[in-house]
């Protein structure tokens, strides 16, 4: 019962401001991560100061009992002296027990386990409130590494510090106070140990960071590409590229080695010179012992004691010098790590940002204009567009037109750079990004699913549905077939069978069928279908056809599709070209008008818009569409 009282005393879960971005210098990145747990460090501090200063005192009671044996009278140093021994039992029998048993206690318990899960906890609810292209400009795996590995690396430089420094500078002040309280020529090489041993650290601080650092880069660069690999390991079979990934990885795996030797040179380097240092005090302390109590200024159990601590020193030296390249080991973890994650959030939701409100679903997009950052090039250019309340609406146009960019700025997946868009009469931008997304439901061309079970991925964007819910969305999207023949590698059958990652164990179209029952269990007054039935196959098409035309009763749909064919019934087709509306009616009416529209659906061969006329500057994709 005590454990798991003292357990809880930090919260791993704790709320904080999620928002928050953490300082970008090592010192302020790790203070703010520290900062919940301040009062259990600074508990470990003072239990470090007892437990140390008790492991040096039993140098001094060393020192104290080879000189009784020395000098007391064997028939009455009980009675004599039975005091003093009485407490240096209780010293080392319960004091020095219960100091280490707190010390462990606080560290374990509390501490170490709570407060590594605790940072990664924050810097992964950070790392999550990144925009979409943060994520799309950096390997997956590099930075899920960096957000594991930051964890152990702050709470080790706190508890390293105190555990380990702290310790050393209480051995170096009681071997000073010792020699001083018996001659100062004896405390000269400590003194003079100690300087060296700070300039040997000094000089090798800032090397071991630098390429401590370095290593640290190259190692999340090689499981980057690692990462990368197994991710796309099926491109990586089907372009018959093993060779070629191999060499990649190889070629990251000498880098990560080079930075490492490199790394491990100042190492050997160093140690050597410690050792050199270390013996020359053991030798000069050894002889002025040896002078002192040849002339008397010394007894022997003080050149006991005082060999004893400096034996303890030289001991600790190499392990405190390995220690702290370990600590700025964790340093550049610690860099590499902030400079991933102590980013300001590109998308975030205005001060006092409300909760979007949806009475009917209108939309409109008021001259709104946007690029990805491809200099003046703009994707979208003073776009007009609106979209009645319960209106269902395609977009059409070829490759690059604009289209799939327009769903993603009404999903504020970015930020338009002008004009607005609106929601029932509320500005997108000044409503809640969770709100939003929450009142919009998607079913995109590039359908990955989460490496769950079946019943979590259809559940996703409802969360309390009930497992018959579960069940009538897969039934209209026509997945229950499927997936009652489902079994995973560990036995698990139906909707409790995992997908793999990104689903990769299902076929496209029945990855689609399971994100369209998403779509339907989610129920959302807002409907985007971004070439939502693209990898079914036609019977299976037409099938789950009318299950999409019964789901956008009542809806607003947004809806894009190659095949024109498609779309050709809903109430208005919007033609896109070049991020700009060119032509607007419904299906009939275009091919009447015998514009764009109507030379896309004559161009089309099999239903589907051709990619080469995308590729053609605008004279020549509509010459081409004419054809």
């Amino acid at each position: 019962m005590f454990l798991d009282w003292l357990e809880r005393r930090i919260d791993t879960f704790a709320p904080f401001d999620e928002a928050r971005m953490p300082p970008n210098t090592v010192l302020g990145f790790a203070a703010f991560y520290l900062r919940p747990i301040r009062g259990a460090l600074a508990c470990l501090f003072v239990i470090a100061v007892v437990a140390g200063t008790v492991e040096a005192s039993l140098y001094l009671l060393m020192r104290w009992f080879i000189d009784l044996l020395a000098t007391a009278d064997r028939a009455n140093v009980l009675t004599d002296h039975g005091v003093a021994i009485g407490l240096a039992v209780a010293l080392v029998l319960v004091v020095r027990p219960v100091s280490i048993w707190l010390h462990e206690l606080l560290s374990n318990q509390v501490i170490v386990p709570q407060s590594t899960n605790q940072i990664r906890w924050r810097t992964h609810l950070y790392t999550l409130g990144h925009s979409l292209s943060y994520f799309q400009a950096d390997f997956a795996g590099r930075l899920a590494n960096r957000v594991v590995q930051v964890g152990p690396a702050v709470r080790e430089l706190a508890v390293v510090f105190i555990d380990t420094l702290l310790y050393v500078a209480i051995y170096a002040i009681t071997a000073i106070g010792l020699f001083g309280s018996i001659s100062l020529w004896l405390t000269l090489p400590v003194l003079a140990w100690v300087a060296a041993y700070a300039a040997l650290t000094t000089w090798f601080v800032p090397r071991a960071r630098a390429r401590s650092h370095r290593t640290a880069d190259t190692r999340s660069a090689l499981i980057g590409r690692v990462v990368d690999s197994y991710t796309n390991i099926l491109t990586v079979k089907l372009f018959a590229r093993d060779r070629e990934e191999r060499a990649a990885v190889r070629d990251a795996v000498e880098v990560h080695t080079s930075a490492y030797l490199h790394q491990f040179r100042l190492v050997t380097s160093t140690t050597t010179l410690l050792g050199v240092l270390n013996s020359a005090l053991l030798l000069a302390t050894a002889g002025a012992s040896l002078l002192l109590w040849q002339r008397g200024g010394m007894s022997t159990g003080e050149a006991s004691a005082g060999l004893a601590l400096v034996l303890r020193l030289i001991a600790m030296s190499g392990w405190v010098m390995q220690t702290v390249r370990g600590v700025f080991e964790n340093v550049g973890v610690i860099q590499e790590s902030m400079q991933t994650i102590a980013r300001p959030h590109g998308l975030v939701d205005a001060p006092g940002a409300g909760t979007l409100k949806v009475s009917g679903g209108d939309i409109r997009f008021e001259s709104v204009g946007f690029h990805y950052g491809r200099g003046d090039a703009n994707v979208i250019e003073d776009l007009n567009l609106h979209i009645r309340a319960g209106e269902k609406v395609g977009l059409v146009g070829v490759s690059g037109a604009g289209k799939t960019t327009i769903t993603s700025l009404l999903l504020r997946l970015h930020d338009v750079e002008s004009g607005r868009i609106l929601v029932d009469g509320q500005d997108i931008s000044r409503v809640t990004q969770e709100s939003l997304r929450a009142a919009i439901a998607m079913v995109s061309q590039d359908t990955s699913l989460l490496h769950r079970s079946i019943r979590d991925n259809i559940a996703y964007g409802r969360p309390d549905a009930t497992q018959a819910e579960i069940a009538r969305a897969a039934e209209l999207a026509h997945a229950d077939g499927f997936i009652a023949d489902l079994v995973d590698h560990k036995g698990r059958r139906g909707y409790d069978a995992q997908v793999g990652e990104r689903g990769v164990k299902l076929s496209g179209g029945q990855r689609q069928r399971i994100a369209i029952a998403r779509v339907i269990l989610k129920d959302a007054p807002v409907l985007i279908l971004d070439e939502a039935t693209s990898a079914l196959d036609s019977q299976v098409e037409a099938a789950i056809q009318e299950s999409l035309d019964a789901l956008m009763q009542g809806k607003t749909v947004l809806a894009i599709a190659h095949r024109l064919s498609t779309i050709a019934a809903l109430d208005r087709l919007v033609v896109i070209d070049e991020g700009r509306i060119v032509e607007e009616g419904t299906h009939a009416a275009l091919i009447g008008s015998g514009g764009l529209y109507a030379r896309l659906w004559a161009r089309q061969s099999g239903g589907f818009l051709p990619d080469r006329v995308a590729e053609a500057g605008p004279a020549a994709r509509y010459e081409d569409a004419a054809e």
